[in-house]
Protein backbone atom coordinates (compact mmCIF):
# COMPACT_ATOMS: atom_id res chain seq x y z
CA UNK A 1 0.00 0.00 0.00
CA UNK A 2 1.41 3.35 -0.98
CA UNK A 3 2.24 6.07 1.52
CA UNK A 4 -0.14 8.32 -0.41
CA UNK A 5 -3.07 5.99 0.16
CA UNK A 6 -2.15 5.43 3.80
CA UNK A 7 -1.96 9.17 4.38
CA UNK A 8 -5.25 9.75 2.57
CA UNK A 9 -7.15 7.30 4.76
CA UNK A 10 -5.44 8.45 7.94
CA UNK A 11 -6.53 12.02 7.17
CA UNK A 12 -10.10 10.84 6.64
CA UNK A 13 -10.09 9.11 10.02
CA UNK A 14 -10.84 5.57 8.94
CA UNK A 15 -10.23 3.23 11.89
CA UNK A 16 -11.36 -0.28 11.05
CA UNK A 17 -11.55 -3.32 13.30
CA UNK A 18 -13.53 -5.95 11.44
CA UNK A 19 -14.90 -8.45 13.93
CA UNK A 20 -17.53 -9.98 11.63
CA UNK A 21 -14.87 -10.94 9.11
CA UNK A 22 -13.26 -13.04 11.85
CA UNK A 23 -16.34 -15.25 12.10
CA UNK A 24 -16.58 -18.47 10.03
CA UNK A 25 -16.56 -17.73 6.31
CA UNK A 26 -19.81 -19.65 5.80
CA UNK A 27 -21.54 -16.58 7.27
CA UNK A 28 -20.52 -14.32 4.38
CA UNK A 29 -18.64 -14.02 1.08
CA UNK A 30 -15.55 -11.89 0.73
CA UNK A 31 -16.08 -9.64 -2.26
CA UNK A 32 -15.12 -6.16 -3.37
CA UNK A 33 -17.55 -3.64 -4.84
CA UNK A 34 -17.73 -3.15 -8.59
CA UNK A 35 -16.24 0.23 -9.56
CA UNK A 36 -18.55 2.83 -11.06
CA UNK A 37 -17.91 5.08 -14.04
CA UNK A 38 -17.90 8.62 -12.68
CA UNK A 39 -18.36 8.90 -8.90
CA UNK A 40 -19.59 12.29 -7.72
CA UNK A 41 -20.39 13.12 -4.10
CA UNK A 42 -23.94 14.48 -3.85
CA UNK A 43 -24.57 14.63 -0.12
CA UNK A 44 -22.42 14.07 2.97
CA UNK A 45 -23.74 13.80 6.52
CA UNK A 46 -21.10 15.91 8.24
CA UNK A 47 -22.43 15.61 11.84
CA UNK A 48 -22.57 11.84 11.50
CA UNK A 49 -19.10 11.75 9.99
CA UNK A 50 -17.68 13.71 12.90
CA UNK A 51 -19.41 11.46 15.45
CA UNK A 52 -17.75 8.47 13.77
CA UNK A 53 -14.34 10.07 14.11
CA UNK A 54 -14.16 10.89 10.40
CA UNK A 55 -12.95 14.15 8.92
CA UNK A 56 -15.80 15.57 6.83
CA UNK A 57 -13.46 17.85 4.90
CA UNK A 58 -11.21 14.95 3.95
CA UNK A 59 -14.22 12.85 2.93
CA UNK A 60 -15.08 15.49 0.32
CA UNK A 61 -11.77 14.96 -1.45
CA UNK A 62 -11.70 12.99 -4.68
CA UNK A 63 -9.91 9.99 -3.20
CA UNK A 64 -12.52 9.56 -0.49
CA UNK A 65 -15.38 10.05 -2.94
CA UNK A 66 -13.88 7.07 -4.75
CA UNK A 67 -13.91 5.16 -1.46
CA UNK A 68 -17.54 6.08 -0.75
CA UNK A 69 -18.46 4.88 -4.25
CA UNK A 70 -16.62 1.58 -3.87
CA UNK A 71 -13.99 2.44 -6.47
CA UNK A 72 -11.27 2.35 -3.84
CA UNK A 73 -11.01 0.24 -0.68
CA UNK A 74 -9.92 2.28 2.35
CA UNK A 75 -6.95 0.96 4.26
CA UNK A 76 -8.05 -1.54 6.91
CA UNK A 77 -11.45 -2.31 5.34
CA UNK A 78 -12.44 -5.94 4.83
CA UNK A 79 -15.27 -5.99 2.26
CA UNK A 80 -17.80 -8.80 2.46
CA UNK A 81 -21.43 -9.56 1.68
CA UNK A 82 -23.40 -11.10 4.52
CA UNK A 83 -25.50 -14.23 4.10
CA UNK A 84 -28.97 -14.40 5.60
CA UNK A 85 -32.40 -15.86 5.03
CA UNK A 86 -35.79 -14.43 5.74
CA UNK A 87 -39.54 -14.75 5.69
CA UNK A 88 -40.66 -12.45 2.89
CA UNK A 89 -44.39 -11.83 3.26
CA UNK A 90 -44.54 -15.06 5.25
CA UNK A 91 -42.52 -17.23 2.85
CA UNK A 92 -39.01 -18.35 3.82
CA UNK A 93 -36.22 -17.76 1.31
CA UNK A 94 -32.46 -17.92 1.09
CA UNK A 95 -31.27 -14.34 0.75
CA UNK A 96 -28.17 -12.28 1.55
CA UNK A 97 -26.67 -8.93 0.64
CA UNK A 98 -27.66 -8.78 -3.00
CA UNK A 99 -26.68 -5.17 -3.61
CA UNK A 100 -24.82 -4.24 -0.44
CA UNK A 101 -21.26 -4.88 0.72
CA UNK A 102 -19.95 -4.31 4.23
CA UNK A 103 -16.91 -2.05 3.94
CA UNK A 104 -15.85 -2.73 7.52
CA UNK A 105 -16.40 -1.73 11.13
CA UNK A 106 -15.42 1.79 12.16
CA UNK A 107 -14.20 2.25 15.73
CA UNK A 108 -15.08 5.71 16.99
CA UNK A 109 -12.95 7.81 19.34
CA UNK A 110 -15.29 6.77 22.18
CA UNK A 111 -14.72 3.08 21.40
CA UNK A 112 -18.09 2.38 19.78
CA UNK A 113 -18.28 0.08 16.77
CA UNK A 114 -20.35 0.78 13.65
CA UNK A 115 -20.78 -1.08 10.39
CA UNK A 116 -20.01 0.97 7.29
CA UNK A 117 -21.80 -0.48 4.29
CA UNK A 118 -22.03 0.33 0.60
CA UNK A 119 -25.52 -0.05 -0.84
CA UNK A 120 -25.78 -0.27 -4.62
CA UNK A 121 -22.18 -1.38 -4.94
CA UNK A 122 -22.59 -4.14 -7.51
CA UNK A 123 -23.48 -7.83 -7.68
CA UNK A 124 -22.61 -10.34 -4.97
CA UNK A 125 -23.03 -14.13 -4.70
CA UNK A 126 -26.49 -13.37 -3.22
CA UNK A 127 -27.77 -11.10 -6.00
CA UNK A 128 -30.02 -13.78 -7.52
CA UNK A 129 -29.52 -12.51 -11.09
CA UNK A 130 -29.84 -8.88 -9.96
CA UNK A 131 -27.41 -6.18 -11.05
CA UNK A 132 -26.49 -5.20 -7.48
CA UNK A 133 -26.99 -1.54 -8.29
CA UNK A 134 -29.28 1.11 -6.84
CA UNK A 135 -31.12 4.04 -8.35
CA UNK A 136 -30.55 7.58 -7.11
CA UNK A 137 -34.12 8.20 -5.93
CA UNK A 138 -34.36 5.29 -3.46
CA UNK A 139 -30.91 6.04 -2.04
CA UNK A 140 -31.77 9.70 -1.42
CA UNK A 141 -35.08 8.56 0.02
CA UNK A 142 -33.30 6.33 2.53
CA UNK A 143 -30.99 9.22 3.40
CA UNK A 144 -33.93 11.57 4.07
CA UNK A 145 -36.14 9.16 5.99
CA UNK A 146 -33.41 7.59 8.09
CA UNK A 147 -32.19 11.04 9.13
CA UNK A 148 -35.80 12.05 9.88
CA UNK A 149 -36.10 9.02 12.14
CA UNK A 150 -32.85 9.95 13.88
CA UNK A 151 -34.21 13.43 14.47
CA UNK A 152 -37.31 11.90 16.04
CA UNK A 153 -35.11 9.96 18.47
CA UNK A 154 -35.98 6.56 17.00
CA UNK A 155 -33.17 3.97 16.77
CA UNK A 156 -32.16 3.69 13.15
CA UNK A 157 -29.43 2.93 10.69
CA UNK A 158 -28.14 6.19 9.28
CA UNK A 159 -26.84 7.52 6.01
CA UNK A 160 -23.32 8.89 5.72
CA UNK A 161 -23.21 9.78 2.02
CA UNK A 162 -24.80 9.38 -1.38
CA UNK A 163 -22.55 9.25 -4.44
CA UNK A 164 -23.85 9.48 -8.00
CA UNK A 165 -22.27 6.79 -10.17
CA UNK A 166 -22.54 8.35 -13.63
CA UNK A 167 -24.20 5.12 -14.76
CA UNK A 168 -27.74 4.12 -15.68
CA UNK A 169 -29.74 1.58 -13.68
CA UNK A 170 -32.36 -0.35 -15.61
CA UNK A 171 -35.62 -0.93 -13.74
CA UNK A 172 -39.06 -0.31 -15.25
CA UNK A 173 -37.27 2.59 -16.91
CA UNK A 174 -33.74 3.97 -17.11
CA UNK A 175 -32.69 5.74 -13.89
CA UNK A 176 -29.50 7.44 -12.68
CA UNK A 177 -27.45 5.21 -10.40
CA UNK A 178 -26.10 5.92 -6.92
CA UNK A 179 -24.29 4.32 -4.00
CA UNK A 180 -25.45 4.98 -0.43
CA UNK A 181 -23.01 4.61 2.46
CA UNK A 182 -25.03 3.26 5.37
CA UNK A 183 -24.05 3.21 9.05
CA UNK A 184 -25.46 0.71 11.54
CA UNK A 185 -24.64 -0.63 14.99
CA UNK A 186 -24.56 -3.91 13.03
CA UNK A 187 -26.37 -5.60 10.17
CA UNK A 188 -27.24 -8.69 12.19
CA UNK A 189 -30.82 -9.66 11.43
CA UNK A 190 -33.35 -12.24 12.50
CA UNK A 191 -32.71 -13.62 9.03
CA UNK A 192 -29.00 -14.05 9.81
CA UNK A 193 -29.90 -16.53 12.53
CA UNK A 194 -32.49 -18.17 10.29
CA UNK A 195 -29.86 -18.69 7.61
CA UNK A 196 -27.55 -20.55 9.98
CA UNK A 197 -30.41 -22.57 11.43
CA UNK A 198 -31.45 -23.68 7.92
CA UNK A 199 -28.08 -24.08 6.19
CA UNK A 200 -25.55 -24.16 9.02
CA UNK A 201 -25.11 -26.14 12.22
CA UNK A 202 -26.32 -25.61 15.82
CA UNK A 203 -22.75 -24.63 16.63
CA UNK A 204 -22.90 -21.92 13.94
CA UNK A 205 -25.99 -20.48 15.61
CA UNK A 206 -24.24 -20.56 18.99
CA UNK A 207 -21.18 -18.78 17.57
CA UNK A 208 -23.37 -16.06 16.05
CA UNK A 209 -25.39 -15.71 19.26
CA UNK A 210 -22.19 -15.33 21.29
CA UNK A 211 -21.02 -12.69 18.83
CA UNK A 212 -24.34 -10.80 18.95
CA UNK A 213 -24.32 -10.86 22.75
CA UNK A 214 -20.79 -9.45 22.89
CA UNK A 215 -21.63 -6.76 20.37
CA UNK A 216 -25.11 -5.66 21.45
CA UNK A 217 -26.07 -7.05 24.86
CA UNK A 218 -22.85 -7.83 26.77
CA UNK A 219 -24.66 -7.86 30.12
CA UNK A 220 -26.60 -10.94 28.96
CA UNK A 221 -23.37 -12.94 29.11
CA UNK A 222 -23.42 -12.69 32.93
CA UNK A 223 -26.91 -14.22 33.25
CA UNK A 224 -27.48 -17.83 34.30
CA UNK A 225 -28.89 -18.55 30.83
CA UNK A 226 -27.23 -16.00 28.53
CA UNK A 227 -29.16 -17.11 25.44
CA UNK A 228 -32.51 -16.68 27.17
CA UNK A 229 -31.33 -13.27 28.40
CA UNK A 230 -30.34 -12.47 24.81
CA UNK A 231 -33.82 -13.36 23.60
CA UNK A 232 -35.39 -11.26 26.36
CA UNK A 233 -33.33 -8.23 25.38
CA UNK A 234 -34.15 -8.53 21.69
CA UNK A 235 -37.85 -8.82 22.58
CA UNK A 236 -37.61 -5.66 24.68
CA UNK A 237 -35.72 -3.72 22.02
CA UNK A 238 -38.27 -4.59 19.34
CA UNK A 239 -41.24 -3.77 21.58
CA UNK A 240 -39.71 -0.36 22.22
CA UNK A 241 -38.84 0.26 18.57
CA UNK A 242 -42.24 -0.64 17.13
CA UNK A 243 -44.02 1.41 19.79
CA UNK A 244 -41.91 4.37 18.66
CA UNK A 245 -42.92 3.74 15.05
CA UNK A 246 -46.58 3.70 15.96
CA UNK A 247 -46.33 6.89 17.99
CA UNK A 248 -45.15 8.92 14.99
CA UNK A 249 -47.24 7.16 12.34
CA UNK A 250 -44.28 5.51 10.60
CA UNK A 251 -45.00 2.57 8.31
CA UNK A 252 -41.97 0.43 7.50
CA UNK A 253 -43.70 -1.27 4.61
CA UNK A 254 -41.70 -4.50 4.42
CA UNK A 255 -41.30 -6.07 7.87
CA UNK A 256 -39.77 -9.29 6.60
CA UNK A 257 -37.61 -11.14 9.11
CA UNK A 258 -34.49 -10.16 7.16
CA UNK A 259 -35.46 -6.54 7.87
CA UNK A 260 -35.57 -6.90 11.67
CA UNK A 261 -32.22 -5.92 13.17
CA UNK A 262 -31.05 -7.73 16.29
CA UNK A 263 -29.63 -4.49 17.68
CA UNK A 264 -33.08 -2.84 17.73
CA UNK A 265 -32.57 -0.30 14.95
CA UNK A 266 -34.90 0.52 12.07
CA UNK A 267 -33.26 -0.99 9.01
CA UNK A 268 -33.91 -1.17 5.25
CA UNK A 269 -35.90 1.85 4.16
CA UNK A 270 -37.62 0.58 1.04
CA UNK A 271 -41.34 1.31 0.62
CA UNK A 272 -41.57 3.18 3.94
CA UNK A 273 -43.68 6.29 4.53
CA UNK A 274 -45.36 8.37 7.21
CA UNK A 275 -49.12 8.26 7.61
CA UNK A 276 -51.14 11.41 6.90
CA UNK A 277 -54.82 10.83 7.77
CA UNK A 278 -55.10 8.34 10.61
CA UNK A 279 -56.20 4.87 9.53
CA UNK A 280 -54.81 1.62 10.96
CA UNK A 281 -55.27 -0.04 7.56
CA UNK A 282 -52.88 2.39 5.85
CA UNK A 283 -50.52 0.70 3.38
CA UNK A 284 -48.20 2.52 1.00
CA UNK A 285 -46.07 -0.30 -0.41
CA UNK A 286 -47.01 -1.28 -3.95
CA UNK A 287 -46.10 -4.91 -3.26
CA UNK A 288 -48.10 -5.28 -0.01
CA UNK A 289 -51.35 -6.01 -1.82
CA UNK A 290 -52.86 -7.91 1.13
CA UNK A 291 -51.95 -5.30 3.75
CA UNK A 292 -49.80 -7.70 5.75
CA UNK A 293 -47.57 -4.82 6.88
CA UNK A 294 -50.24 -2.15 7.31
CA UNK A 295 -49.74 0.41 10.08
CA UNK A 296 -52.08 -1.39 12.48
CA UNK A 297 -50.46 -4.76 11.81
CA UNK A 298 -46.91 -3.70 12.69
CA UNK A 299 -47.09 -4.61 16.43
CA UNK A 300 -48.36 -8.19 15.88
CA UNK A 301 -45.97 -8.71 12.96
CA UNK A 302 -43.16 -7.72 15.31
CA UNK A 303 -44.27 -10.54 17.61
CA UNK A 304 -44.45 -12.98 14.70
CA UNK A 305 -40.91 -12.10 13.63
CA UNK A 306 -39.65 -12.52 17.19
CA UNK A 307 -41.19 -15.99 17.29
CA UNK A 308 -39.15 -16.89 14.20
CA UNK A 309 -36.05 -15.57 15.97
CA UNK A 310 -36.81 -17.60 19.09
CA UNK A 311 -37.05 -20.75 16.96
CA UNK A 312 -33.42 -20.35 15.94
CA UNK A 313 -32.30 -20.19 19.59
CA UNK A 314 -34.22 -23.21 20.88
CA UNK A 315 -31.22 -25.60 20.95
CA UNK A 316 -29.33 -22.99 22.98
CA UNK A 317 -32.07 -22.29 25.51
CA UNK A 318 -32.19 -25.77 27.04
CA UNK A 319 -31.04 -29.29 26.08
CA UNK A 320 -34.60 -30.57 26.57
CA UNK A 321 -36.62 -29.28 23.58
CA UNK A 322 -39.92 -29.15 25.46
CA UNK A 323 -38.31 -27.03 28.16
CA UNK A 324 -36.65 -24.84 25.51
CA UNK A 325 -40.00 -24.22 23.83
CA UNK A 326 -41.60 -23.36 27.17
CA UNK A 327 -38.84 -20.86 27.97
CA UNK A 328 -39.17 -19.26 24.56
CA UNK A 329 -42.96 -19.04 24.76
CA UNK A 330 -42.80 -17.52 28.22
CA UNK A 331 -40.38 -14.84 27.00
CA UNK A 332 -42.37 -14.14 23.85
CA UNK A 333 -45.54 -13.80 25.89
CA UNK A 334 -44.05 -10.67 27.45
CA UNK A 335 -43.88 -8.89 24.11
CA UNK A 336 -47.52 -7.68 23.83
CA UNK A 337 -47.45 -6.15 27.31
CA UNK A 338 -43.98 -4.65 26.81
CA UNK A 339 -45.18 -3.07 23.58
CA UNK A 340 -48.45 -1.85 25.10
CA UNK A 341 -46.75 -0.24 28.08
CA UNK A 342 -44.27 1.58 25.82
CA UNK A 343 -47.06 2.69 23.52
CA UNK A 344 -49.35 3.87 26.30
CA UNK A 345 -46.52 5.76 27.97
CA UNK A 346 -45.79 7.47 24.68
CA UNK A 347 -49.44 8.31 24.04
CA UNK A 348 -49.83 9.74 27.54
CA UNK A 349 -46.85 11.97 26.83
CA UNK A 350 -48.36 13.03 23.49
CA UNK A 351 -51.49 14.08 25.39
CA UNK A 352 -49.54 15.74 28.22
CA UNK A 353 -50.80 13.28 30.83
CA UNK A 354 -48.85 12.55 33.99
CA UNK A 355 -49.26 9.30 35.91
CA UNK A 356 -51.46 6.44 34.73
CA UNK A 357 -55.23 6.04 35.01
CA UNK A 358 -57.42 3.15 33.91
CA UNK A 359 -59.43 5.49 31.73
CA UNK A 360 -56.36 6.46 29.67
CA UNK A 361 -56.67 3.60 27.20
CA UNK A 362 -60.25 4.50 26.35
CA UNK A 363 -59.34 8.19 26.12
CA UNK A 364 -56.58 7.36 23.62
CA UNK A 365 -58.74 4.93 21.64
CA UNK A 366 -61.66 7.35 21.43
CA UNK A 367 -59.42 10.09 20.01
CA UNK A 368 -57.95 7.75 17.41
CA UNK A 369 -61.43 6.51 16.46
CA UNK A 370 -62.57 10.10 15.97
CA UNK A 371 -59.50 10.86 13.88
CA UNK A 372 -60.23 7.85 11.68
CA UNK A 373 -63.93 8.69 11.35
CA UNK A 374 -63.22 12.27 10.29
CA UNK A 375 -60.07 11.63 8.25
CA UNK A 376 -57.98 13.83 10.53
CA UNK A 377 -54.24 14.07 9.97
CA UNK A 378 -52.37 12.08 12.61
CA UNK A 379 -49.34 14.33 13.15
CA UNK A 380 -51.16 17.64 12.84
CA UNK A 381 -53.94 16.62 15.25
CA UNK A 382 -51.37 16.19 18.01
CA UNK A 383 -49.52 19.28 16.83
CA UNK A 384 -52.71 21.34 17.17
CA UNK A 385 -53.47 19.90 20.60
CA UNK A 386 -49.94 20.88 21.62
CA UNK A 387 -50.10 24.42 20.28
CA UNK A 388 -53.75 25.30 20.83
CA UNK A 389 -55.24 22.74 23.20
CA UNK A 390 -57.81 21.85 20.55
CA UNK A 391 -58.06 20.43 17.02
CA UNK A 392 -57.79 23.80 15.31
CA UNK A 393 -57.90 23.54 11.53
CA UNK A 394 -58.86 19.85 11.69
CA UNK A 395 -62.07 18.13 10.57
CA UNK A 396 -62.48 17.26 14.25
CA UNK A 397 -63.01 20.89 15.22
CA UNK A 398 -66.73 20.88 14.35
CA UNK A 399 -67.49 17.48 15.85
CA UNK A 400 -69.68 17.39 19.02
CA UNK A 401 -68.09 14.04 19.85
CA UNK A 402 -64.66 15.66 19.79
CA UNK A 403 -65.89 18.45 22.06
CA UNK A 404 -66.96 15.80 24.56
CA UNK A 405 -63.59 14.07 24.20
CA UNK A 406 -61.78 17.35 24.75
CA UNK A 407 -63.67 17.92 27.99
CA UNK A 408 -62.67 14.46 29.23
CA UNK A 409 -59.05 15.08 28.18
CA UNK A 410 -58.89 18.36 30.07
CA UNK A 411 -60.36 16.76 33.19
CA UNK A 412 -57.84 13.89 33.01
CA UNK A 413 -54.97 16.28 32.28
CA UNK A 414 -55.59 18.17 35.50
CA UNK A 415 -54.80 15.01 37.50
CA UNK A 416 -51.17 14.67 38.53
CA UNK A 417 -49.79 17.43 36.31
CA UNK A 418 -47.42 19.79 38.13
CA UNK A 419 -48.82 22.64 36.04
CA UNK A 420 -50.46 23.35 32.68
CA UNK A 421 -47.06 24.49 31.47
CA UNK A 422 -45.53 21.14 32.41
CA UNK A 423 -48.19 19.34 30.37
CA UNK A 424 -47.57 21.54 27.35
CA UNK A 425 -43.82 21.02 27.66
CA UNK A 426 -44.33 17.26 27.79
CA UNK A 427 -46.44 17.45 24.64
CA UNK A 428 -43.94 19.63 22.79
CA UNK A 429 -41.24 17.06 23.46
CA UNK A 430 -43.45 14.18 22.31
CA UNK A 431 -45.33 15.53 19.28
CA UNK A 432 -43.18 16.47 16.29
CA UNK A 433 -44.06 19.69 14.54
CA UNK A 434 -42.90 18.11 11.28
CA UNK A 435 -42.34 14.66 9.82
CA UNK A 436 -40.91 13.57 6.48
CA UNK A 437 -44.24 13.99 4.73
CA UNK A 438 -44.51 11.94 1.59
CA UNK A 439 -45.22 14.82 -0.78
CA UNK A 440 -42.23 16.74 0.59
CA UNK A 441 -39.96 13.73 0.15
CA UNK A 442 -41.18 13.28 -3.41
CA UNK A 443 -40.69 16.98 -4.08
CA UNK A 444 -37.08 16.72 -2.88
CA UNK A 445 -36.39 13.60 -4.95
CA UNK A 446 -37.87 15.13 -8.09
CA UNK A 447 -35.73 18.24 -7.69
CA UNK A 448 -32.61 16.15 -7.00
CA UNK A 449 -33.28 14.17 -10.16
CA UNK A 450 -33.09 17.47 -12.04
CA UNK A 451 -29.83 18.39 -10.33
CA UNK A 452 -31.25 20.63 -7.59
CA UNK A 453 -30.26 19.34 -4.14
CA UNK A 454 -31.38 22.53 -2.38
CA UNK A 455 -34.94 21.29 -1.88
CA UNK A 456 -33.65 18.20 -0.08
CA UNK A 457 -31.18 20.21 1.99
CA UNK A 458 -33.95 22.53 3.23
CA UNK A 459 -36.16 19.56 4.05
CA UNK A 460 -33.34 17.90 6.00
CA UNK A 461 -32.76 21.11 7.94
CA UNK A 462 -36.43 21.21 8.95
CA UNK A 463 -36.32 17.55 10.03
CA UNK A 464 -33.12 17.85 12.04
CA UNK A 465 -35.01 18.95 15.18
CA UNK A 466 -38.67 18.09 14.56
CA UNK A 467 -39.66 19.24 18.06
CA UNK A 468 -38.36 22.79 17.62
CA UNK A 469 -41.72 24.25 16.52
CA UNK A 470 -39.80 26.93 14.63
CA UNK A 471 -41.24 29.35 12.10
CA UNK A 472 -39.10 27.78 9.38
CA UNK A 473 -40.88 24.45 9.92
CA UNK A 474 -44.38 25.85 9.32
CA UNK A 475 -44.46 25.13 5.60
CA UNK A 476 -43.40 21.52 6.19
CA UNK A 477 -46.43 20.94 8.42
CA UNK A 478 -48.81 21.73 5.57
CA UNK A 479 -50.90 18.83 4.33
CA UNK A 480 -50.46 17.50 0.81
CA UNK A 481 -52.93 18.49 -1.88
CA UNK A 482 -55.77 16.03 -2.39
CA UNK A 483 -54.22 13.27 -4.52
CA UNK A 484 -55.88 11.87 -7.61
CA UNK A 485 -54.67 8.39 -6.69
CA UNK A 486 -53.58 6.77 -3.39
CA UNK A 487 -49.90 7.41 -2.63
CA UNK A 488 -47.68 4.41 -3.31
CA UNK A 489 -44.07 3.60 -2.48
CA UNK A 490 -41.73 1.15 -4.15
CA UNK A 491 -38.80 -0.98 -2.97
CA UNK A 492 -36.37 0.44 -5.50
CA UNK A 493 -34.70 -2.95 -6.05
Amino acid sequence: MSEEKTGLDAAAGWNFDNSYSRLPESYYSRIEPTPVRSPRLLVLNEPLAESLGLNAGALRQEGQTAALAGNRIPEGAAPLAQAYGGHQFGHFNRLGDGRAILMGEQRTPSGERFDIQWKGSGPTPYSRRGDGRAALGPMLREYIVSEAMHGLGIPTTRSLAVVATGEIVHRETELPGAVLTRVASSHLRVGTFQYLMAWGTPEDVRTLADYAIRRHYPDAADEANPYLAFLERVVRSQARLIAQWQLVGFIHGVMNTDNMAIGGETIDYGPCAFMDAYDPATVFSSIDVQGRYAYGNQPPIGGWNLARFAETLLPLLHPDMDRAVALAEETLSDYPELYLQRYLAGMRAKLGLFGAEERDESLIKDLLDLMQEHGADYTNTFRSLTLHGTAQGSPLAESPAFADWQRRWEERGALGAPSPEASRELMRGSNPAVIARNHRVEEALEAAGCGDLGVMERLLAALQDPFAYSASQEEYAELPPEPELPYQTFCGT
